[in-house]
């Protein structure tokens, strides 16, 4: 299981740039880049709710469903990078995130 990185800073489920859901899904079936993808899990932080849901850790413990046909490391629909990153620092929505780890086959 990968290393998640999140640098996704209104993301309910940031924890000091880890993720803290345990599981994500990464979208971009026709993506050629990095802009084609987007974390599917991204929920949008309120105002009311707290800095963070869950620990985020720098202990590999995410499963990644990966749905970028086109990424070097989709195996069967999971990713296989050691280390990932979630990008989209001024997120409202999935479509403003990426995988920033995404590698063209």
């Amino acid at each position: 299981m990968p290393l998640l990185n999140c640098t996704v800073k209104n993301c309910l489920y940031n924890k000091d740039e880890y993720c803290a859901k345990g599981d994500i899904l990464v979208d971009g079936r026709t993506a050629k880049k990095s802009e084609g993808t987007s974390c599917k899990s991204f929920v949008e932080r309120r105002e009311s709710a707290s800095n963070s849901c869950g620990c985020g850790s720098a202990t590999p413990h995410i499963q990644v469903e990966c749905k970028a046909c086109e990424c070097t490391f989709n195996k069967e629909e999971r990713c296989d990078a050691e280390e990932i990153t979630i990008a989209g620092r001024n997120a409202c929505k999935c479509s403003d995130t990426e995988c920033g780890s995404f590698s063209v086959k």
